[in-house]
Formats: C-alpha cells, sequence, structure tokens
C-alpha cells in the first residue's frame, strides 16, 4: 500500500541519544524508483564462509537438475531446497601450492573471494581485493555501510595461527587492496554498536556505567516512531512494528549474553559479550545481518563462521576433539563421522537463517528472493587439502536473476571466481575481469 506521504529511502528514527534505520517500507517506492537500478528492489549479496572442508560424499547431490531429496549434510535445507543452487565442480586453483604461497588453510581463505594467490613473507602479506570489496566501492554509497564483515572465532583464541601472515589469511574474508584485509567483528555487542549507534570512543568505565544507566535504544526514538506511524498504512505499520521489535529481541540477547559470559568458566579466557554456545552466537549475528539488509543498511556481507585451520571442538553436539584435526581423518570411520556431524551442524545454523528470511516480505517478494547468499567452503577434501570441487551453493534468487531449485555440475577447474563475477553482474557492478577468471558462469538462469 502506498500512503500518503512519501518516505526518503534512507529514513531514520532519531532521538535525543539514538538513531536508528527502519526497514524498506511500501511508502519508499517512489525513492527507489529513482534509485541506481530503476524500478528494483535492492539486491544483497553475501558469503557464508566455512572452515577445513566438508566431506562430499555427504553433500554433493546425486542427479543434476532439479533437487531431489538432499544428501545428509545438506538434509537441514530440505524444506527451503526449492530457493537453493547447489553447483558443484568450481575450483579455487590460487588456492593451490603455486610458487611461494603461504599453507593450504591459509592460501584457500585468502584467495577464496580474490581469486588471487596469496604470496608467504616472514614481515608482510600480499593478496589482493575480493569481489565484496570491489562491489562495495561501486555501490556502498547507497547505503549507511557499504559493507559488513563479521565472523564466529576470535583470532586470539586460536592457538595454532603460527604467523603473522597465516594469521592475516586465515582470519579475513574480505580485503580491500592487496595488502589490507578487513577483520570481521567477531563480538555480537560490537555489531550491534556498528549498526545501531557508535560507542567506541568510550574507555571501558564509561561504557560499563552507560551499560548500568542505559535503555533500550528504542525508548529513545519513541516519539519519531510514533510520529512516523501515523503516516503509514496498515501494511506498513505492521511491517515496521515486526521490524522494531526484532531489534528489541537483539537487544534481550546481547543483554542476556552478557550476564551469561560472567558465570563461564574462569579458565576458559571469553570475550566479553560473546554467547558461549555456538548456536546462539550464529544465531545472534544473522538476525542482526537479517536487520542490516531490511534497513538496508548494507547490502554486502562476509561472514567467516569460525576461521580457516581452526580447531575448535563441538562440545554441544558430543565432539570434544578439535575440528582441524578431526579433518585429518587418515579415513577413520569414528572421525570422519564427527567430520560429517560437524558440517551437519554448521548448516542446520545457516538452514535457520535462510528460512528467517523466506519469512520476511518485500514488495510482492522476500528478502530472501533479493538476496544471493554463497555457503561454501575453500576446501573440499580437508584431509587432503584439495583445492577442486569446492562445497558452493547459492540461497536466493538475487532478484530473479538465477533460476533455483537446482544442482549444476559444471566442467572440471570452472574457476570459482566465474560465479563471483556474474554476481557481481547482478549487483549492478560490472568488470571485465577478476581474479582468475574465464568468463561468466553460464546456466544460472534458465531463461
Amino acid at each position: 500500500m502506498i500512503t500518503r506521504k512519501t518516505l526518503p529511502r534512507r529514513t531514520f528514527l532519531r532521538g535525543a541519544r539514538a538513531a536508528i534505520a527502519i526497514p524498506v517500507l511500501d511508502a519508499m517506492a517512489p525513492a527507489f524508483a529513482s534509485s541506481r537500478i530503476p524500478g528494483k528492489t535492492p539486491v544483497r549479496m553475501a558469503f557464508v564462509y566455512v572452515p577445513n572442508g566438508i566431506d562430499m560424499r555427504h553433500w554433493t547431490p546425486k542427479e543434476d537438475g532439479k533437487l531431489g531429496k538432499l544428501p545428509r549434510t545438506l538434509e537441514p535445507l530440505e524444506r527451503i531446497k526449492e530457493e537453493l543452487l547447489v553447483l558443484s565442480n568450481l575450483t579455487n586453483n590460487n588456492g593451490r601450492a603455486l610458487l611461494d604461497g603461504a599453507g593450504d588453510h591459509a592460501r584457500c581463505c585468502a584467495s577464496y573471494l580474490t581469486g588471487v594467490h596469496p604470496r608467504k613473507s616472514a614481515v608482510d602479506i600480499s593478496g589482493g581485493v575480493s569481489c565484496d570489496q570491489i562491489v562495495a566501492a561501486k555501490i556502498g554509497e547507497q547505503t549507511r555501510l557499504p559493507s559488513l564483515e563479521v565472523g564466529l572465532e576470535d583470532a586470539r583464541q586460536a592457538g595454532d595461527c603460527d604467523s603473522g601472515y597465516s594469521c592475516a589469511y586465515t582470519n579475513n574474508l574480505a580485503w580491500k587492496n592487496e595488502k589490507q584485509p578487513l577483520p570481521p567483528i567477531l563480538n555480537p555487542k560490537h555489531l550491534f554498536e556498528r549498526l545501531f549507534g557508535d560507542a567506541a570512543h568510550l574507555n571501558p568505565e564509561e561504557r560499563n556505567q552507560r551499560n548500568r544507566f542505559r535503555r533500550s535504544i528504542l525508548d529513545f526514538v519513541g516519539e519519531d516512531t510514533r510520529r512516523l506511524q501515523s503516516n503509514l498504512g496498515p501494511t506498513d505499520k505492521r511491517k515496521l512494528e515486526e521490524y522494531l521489535t526484532s531489534v528489541r529481541a537483539i537487544e534481550t540477547q546481547i543483554e542476556k549474553s552478557q550476564r551469561e559470559s560472567i558465570h563461564i568458566d574462569p579458565g576458559m579466557e571469553k570475550p566479553h559479550g560473546i554467547p558461549a554456545d555456538f548456536s546462539e552466537h550464529f544465531k545472534l549475528m544473522t538476525d542482526m545481518l537479517t536487520v542490516a539488509f531490511q534497513a538496508d543498511i548494507s547490502r554486502v556481507v562476509t561472514f567467516l563462521v569460525t576461521r580457516e585451520g581452526t580447531s575448535r571442538p563441538y562440545r554441544e553436539i558430543g565432539i570434544p576433539d578439535g575440528h582441524h584435526p578431526l579433518t585429518h581423518h587418515r579415513y577413520n570411520p569414528e572421525r570422519m563421522e564427527k567430520v560429517v556431524r560437524i558440517n551437519r551442524y554448521h548448516v542446520e545454523q545457516f538452514s535457520s537463517w535462510i528460512t528467517k528470511l523466506k519469512t520476511i516480505p518485500e514488495g510482492d517478494s522476500t528478502l530472501l528472493d533479493n538476496s544471493m547468499i554463497v555457503y561454501g567452503a575453500g576446501l573440499s577434501d580437508g584431509n587432503h587439502h584439495t583445492h577442486n570441487n569446492l562445497p558452493t551453493l547459492i540461497a536466493g534468487r538475487g532478484g530473479g536473476s538465477f533460476q533455483t531449485g537446482r544442482h549444476l555440475t559444471y566442467r572440471r577447474e570452472t574457476p570459482m571466481a566465474n560465479l563471483f563475477l556474474t554476481m557481481m553482474d547482478n549487483m549492478g557492478v560490472h568488470v571485465e575481469h577478476f581474479g582468475d577468471t574465464t568468463g561468466r558462469l553460464p546456466g544460472l538462469n534458465l531463461s
């Protein structure tokens, strides 16, 4: 419903001490019609990267074409398989040991979004510009934040990061230029402040004092909220109420995680405010990414689901062993089974997020319809460190650019960068060459 008052695309609720972006409403339609992509809802792009490879026996669908029953690792996505594209035989050649590169885990992560072979140096790093940053540089001025970089594991907890260049390569997906990685935000509290208010200038004592007296950010914008609601139609009112409810739910989760962090075993050092439970941490971060997409705060996201080469255990699913050592299973059935369970556990968290995006209406489609979210890894077989036939799927239709619900198998050694070049096109950013591309990736749309 178009209301009696047209809203600017960048509308904020403001108060004495806070400002909060609002979701895309029907009343903003004229503003979007004048954007760089005329008449279209904005398309969002995200990359969700999981470490240490995936057991491909339980990942790859048996047949090409329409997706049938999904393999064991992908089973959590069964109910939303019509929203997926599973892509086989994509290769990251520059993750391999060519010339003077760093170790396999460092190379596969650093080159994943750049398509450039990272060079090894005892004192320096050298990689490439990642595709997300190429897009952010072109369209970033259309949103408050050109891009968002988030993750789930603090590099200080990694333990087995053996050198400066290795840490830089394994802990970062996004690269602004060949010398400048963009570290992910790991603490949900910091991500919340990035999205809804920056308190970085406060020292710890001032921050603690503010937290003691702080009310919900929604309290500060209450008057502006009521004024805006009086000018909205019923559909927009409902959409705004649901959005603000989700913001408050995130605040509540963060407050809860901060309280619970006090009771964590003091023998396990944890950054303040980060939930001890992996699934809770994942949900909290993706809830905020959903809000960032919904409010058009940013359209470009990289999400490092724990750093490459991590030895994190998963005690919550009964696996106290480190993830990385397990992937070097030497075909031990028990260890291989644990790897599969970890792979599936990661997909379960991803499935919950994608399902949520599918339920959020946006115009005559959904937030998921207007997104393209890559889920995958820079290695396939973690036991042998293979860089070909990488596990890759896309959730979402990219604003109508992708025909989903299918499994596509490409020629062997098809560059992964071909996919990213195609995704950049869908974001309205056209470049002639990127990384080791040989062209656009065909077949994503049947038309």
